[in-house]
């Protein structure tokens, strides 16, 4: 079965403004969509929520000897990554519809196919 990558991007400030019961209700909202996911014939091989982007460290010229750490490529990104889930779905079309019903009330969700260089 394919793998599908659902990325979460939000804007991090609406939910500092939200305060927790905002962040309650979105948290609420992702463990009813993991239950969904059975209703919706897929599964789920994993997921995690990531820390705000101001904790983040940004590296250029990886696997060289100028490797530098620098400010945030995209400063004027509103919306940055903040979770992820890893999919199993029949489809792309079946994986946008399960896109649909993942939280991101700040923003939006990415629907990214998995390569599977297992065929050789």
């Amino acid at each position: 079965m394919p793998k599908y990558l659902l990325l979460i991007h939000e804007d991090e400030s609406a939910f500092a403004a939200g305060g927790q019961a905002s962040f309650d209700d979105v948290m609420q909202a992702h463990m009813a969509f993991a239950t969904e996911l059975d209703e919706l014939h897929a599964k789920s091989l994993g997921g995690e929520a990531l820390q705000p982007l101001a904790t983040a460290t940004f590296l250029r010229g990886t696997r060289t000897a100028d490797v530098s750490v620098v400010d945030n490529p995209a400063p004027d990104v509103k919306e940055a990554l903040g979770g992820y889930y890893l999919i199993e779905a029949d489809d792309d079309e079946h994986a946008r519809r399960i896109g649909e019903r993942c939280p991101a009330p700040h923003g939006y969700i990415e629907v990214r196919p998995i390569w599977d260089f297992s065929a050789g």
